[in-house]
């Protein structure tokens, strides 16, 4: 067999986390690797497993690497790590890879790309961690700081492990990071302009793939089976649904768009919750798509397309220089830029990405935002503020700070009947807890422009 010809998946994997070190980012890592092999289904999900979760685990890897070798990890090559990672990451965390299997497959992975002079130390670190797991003694690293403890177990930065201990505790902070390292489930949004529930339940039954409905979403399915590629599901090409987690459908029910309304989306690309507001609008009126990176922009061109949508026009620029939409809009949506400290479990690289530095920017940055787009309101109009993050400073901090400078605006609870009523917090504003509402960690809240 040609190796050059038919990279196997773990190479693959190989291949995609050596980029992902370099620089690039998982999900792009990845799909130009997919792009490139004609690997059956079950050969790409194995890819796609290694790559986001050795990305997911470094940090606990690392650790064991540590414990294990002679070598600390920052003192062996990188791709030798990234091959020890991937070898580790099947005897740690695949119940149903063969301790054999993941063995062998990553000797050879050594031997291919130039270690072959170090295949006795990989074999041997593998083989004591398997020796020492049937013997009961754990690998792990123990530590009387709870922060270094949970950093290292499950695979995050001390600091972030902070801002959690904070806000909730150790028992849930605890849970929050085992919920951030689980598999991303798949929500869709049914569009109810095109189509039923009902409809696409059978259809997708039909197809083979099990859904269920989400409690409080009157829109939203689960997919609760392997999907296979998301654009080959029925109803996809004919704008029946669009994938979107449930929690971020929730912000477009808190913000509660009426037909005919002006309504302005201020972050808006990719378009998961433009499009969804033109729908809650029966697409009658006018939304204007607003966000200064055109390509992004691009995607919400296709989803409205796609989803038969006519009300959205799709604009570029920045929303902190846009003094024509002064007191033009009876509601306008900022989805800021945020860490995305909700939504790690799908940015499997995020949570290396962000620092406490990146995290004081964007504050200032969503201060920023929200002090300009508030001008876009009309008088008794609606703002809604969301965030993807758990970070006060980038949620609470900035919603009370713009309020303490705009006496005229005030916390507006979601209505009784609203989808976003279940979570409401008594401030006022929606905190979503993924490990406890098993959706995307988010934050919004609904601020009224009084006289």
């Amino acid at each position: 067999m040609n190796f050059e010809l038919f990279p196997s998946p773990r190479q693959l994997a190989f291949i995609a986390l050596r980029n992902v070190h370099k620089g690039a980012y998982t999900d792009i890592a990845l799909d130009r690797v997919l792009t490139k092999a004609n690997l059956p289904d079950t050969d790409r999900r194995l890819v796609t497993e290694l790559v986001y979760g050795c990305t997911r685990r470094q940090r606990t890897l690392d650790a064991f690497i540590d414990q294990l070798g002679k070598k600390k990890s920052h003192q062996q090559p990188k791709d030798l790590r990234t091959i020890l990672h991937l070898g580790l990451y099947q005897l740690c965390f695949q119940e149903r890879i063969p301790e054999s299997a993941a063995v062998n497959t990553t000797v050879q992975l050594a031997k291919e790309n130039g270690f072959s002079g170090l295949t006795g130390f990989v074999n041997g670190l593998l083989r004591q961690y398997i020796r020492l797991e049937n013997k009961g003694d754990k690998v792990c690293v123990q530590s009387s700081d709870p922060t270094e403890r949970l950093g290292i177990l499950y695979s995050f930065p001390n600091w972030m492990i902070q801002v959690w201990l904070e806000q909730f505790g150790l028992e849930q902070t605890e849970h929050l990071c085992l919920w951030m390292n689980k598999t991303p489930a798949i929500d869709l949004r049914i569009n109810l302009l095109c189509t039923s529930l009902e409809q696409v339940e059978a259809a997708l039954t039909s197809a083979g793939v099990a859904s269920q409905r989400l409690p409080h979403l009157p829109q939203a399915l689960r997919l609760m089976s392997n999907a296979g590629p998301i654009q080959n599901l029925p109803g996809y090409n004919e704008g029946w649904w669009t994938v979107q987690d449930s929690s971020a459908q929730l912000v477009s029910h808190l913000l509660d768009p009426q037909p005919g309304e002006v309504v302005i989306d201020a972050c808006a690309a990719p378009g998961g919750k433009t499009t969804h507001i033109a729908e809650l609008m029966k697409d009658e009126g006018k939304i204007f798509g607003y966000d200064r990176t055109p390509s992004r922009l691009k995607k919400l061109q296709e989803n409205a397309q796609r989803l038969k949508l006519k009300s959205i026009e799709i604009c570029t620029g920045d929303s902190r220089n846009m003094p024509q939409f002064q007191n033009t809009a009876h509601r306008v949506l900022l989805d800021a830029p945020c860490s995305g400290l909700g939504t790690l479990h799908r940015h499997a690289d995020a949570r290396w990405r962000q620092t406490p530095e990146t995290v004081e920017e964007l504050s200032v940055l969503q201060k920023q935002l929200i002090s300009h787009t508030s001008t876009f309101v009309k008088q008794d109009g609606v703002l809604v503020y969301s965030t993807c993050t758990l970070h006060p400073k980038e949620n609470e901090e900035v919603v009370s700070s713009f309020l303490a400078e705009n006496p005229n605006w005030e916390i507006e609870p979601p209505s009784a009947d609203s989808p976003a009523s279940t979570y409401s917090t008594p401030q006022g504003w929606i905190k979503v807890l993924p490990h406890q509402q098993d959706m995307d960690g988010f934050f919004m809240v609904r601020l009224r422009k009084n006289n």
